[in-house]
């Protein structure tokens, strides 16, 4: 016998699915939270690292970061558009980028997944192993803080009593890994011939998250190393079955469960 699902239950099938996604991707954000609130009150250490990676980048003849942060201190307008995209963009971005490969690309969905595991869990392993303060608290730097002077701002105004966030936790840049991912993987999953200016995205973030003084080049700079190890870790979906996934019309495709590699998920 032939058993048959109606379209109401695959639909409930569907968003049972799509949530159980959510709340694991919820989780695994929420486990690096919680886990970078483990380095905080390494004040004197993160200070001292950010003083290394300050003179480093002087030693490589990097531009210094205060030159994306005088571009957006021309106008109040401009400097408050890059605090909000760096408040506001990141997490929603990387959800909504996330469900959408979930239901169109599903093959596509799970590499990106494990993709950003990787990459959060190794940004996890240093953001413990070295704490580093953010530019805008090196006197060297010369920096604003342009979150608490024009708004709006994620953090405390003092480190030591934040308690939402640790921000001794300046390298790498997820902010940039996790936009660059995006970038890449919205250029991996689609053919149009303009995909390519998904990498305006993490192009802004890079400048938004320098020029607010939250990051120096150097965190995006490893940020782009761990993303390209774990790119090399994790294997892509093989393009003949993407293909033939694509081949299949809409209404006859049913929305797969994701398939397990390993026993995990």
């Amino acid at each position: 016998m032939t058993s048959h699902t109606t379209p109401a239950g695959a639909g409930a099938v569907q968003r049972r699915r799509l949530m159980r996604e959510l709340l694991l991707v919820a989780g695994l954000f929420a486990v690096y939270k919680a886990g970078r609130l483990l380095a905080t009150g390494r004040t004197d250490e993160a200070f001292r690292n950010a003083t290394r990676v300050w003179d480093a980048e002087r030693t490589l003849h990097l531009p210094g970061e205060g030159l994306v942060q005088r571009l957006l201190l021309h106008g109040d307008a401009l400097v408050h558009t890059a605090n909000t995209y760096y408040a506001a963009v990141h997490f929603p971005a990387t959800v909504l980028f996330l469900v959408w490969l979930y239901l169109r690309r599903p093959a596509h969905y799970l590499w990106t997944r494990r993709v950003l595991a990787v990459l959060t869990g190794a940004a996890l392993a240093i953001h413990l192993t070295f704490p580093l303060a953010p530019p805008r608290m090196l006197a060297a730097a010369h920096l604003i803080d342009t979150g608490q002077v024009y708004g709006p701002t994620v953090y405390g105004a003092s480190p030591a009593a934040d308690s939402m966030a640790n921000q001794f936790a300046a390298m790498p840049s997820l902010h940039f890994g996790w936009a660059l991912m995006l970038a890449l993987g919205m250029i991996a999953a689609t053919s149009s011939r303009w995909r390519f200016l998904w990498l305006l995205h993490p192009l802004a973030t890079l400048l938004v998250v320098v020029g607010t003084a939250n990051h120096y080049w150097l965190d995006a700079v490893v940020a782009a190393l761990l993303l390209g190890a774990a790119l090399l870790l994790v294997p892509r979906p093989a393009v003949r079955s993407l293909v033939a996934a694509r081949s299949v019309p809409a209404q006859r495709r049913a929305v797969p469960e994701p398939a397990t590699v390993g026993g995990v998920r």
